[in-house]
């Protein structure tokens, strides 16, 4: 069975578009970007786009539909990841951060304290800036998982 990457792709940086992009054409493997924007991408028989409504989750909830165990998710979305995992994805964040059994719930409740946080008006900061260190990290984890196919 073939397996396909899906990319959350309405918050993902353009470097690792970049990289997945080189990463299907070179493998021959399927990219689907799914968003509720428009999204550039070459012109490949490896790479699509899904462009989804713009409602609350329509990309999560499509990605979560359509995958397989084993296909790749990459995604910021703690929620998504979480749902992927259940499904038998592997999932990683854009900046390199796998997910997974052991971890995600852990990931999930910190990402529901800081929520709560910010809806008590408290102030958080975001994440840090997408570093060439984040950048360097996401293409470890895209060549170990393209590696094992």
């Amino acid at each position: 069975m073939s397996h396909k990457i899906w990319v959350d792709a309405d918050a993902c940086p353009n470097p690792v578009k970049d990289m997945l992009f080189r990463a299907a054409d070179r493998k021959t493997i399927p990219l689907v970007l799914v968003a509720n924007q428009l999204i550039r991408v070459p012109a490949s028989p490896n790479i699509s786009v899904v462009r989804v409504s713009s409602g609350f989750d329509e990309a999560d909830n499509y990605i979560v539909e359509q995958l397989n165990a084993g296909d790749l998710v990459i995604t910021g979305d703690i929620p998504l990841a979480a749902d992927a995992i259940d499904k038998g994805a592997v999932v990683f964040n854009p900046r390199g951060d796998i997910y997974t059994v052991d971890n995600i719930k852990q990931r999930l409740t910190m990402r529901d304290f800081m929520e709560e946080l910010r809806s008590s008006g408290v102030h958080t900061t975001g994440p840090n800036s997408f570093s060439q260190a984040d950048k360097h990290a996401f293409a470890q984890a895209l060549d170990k998982w393209l590696s094992r196919l």
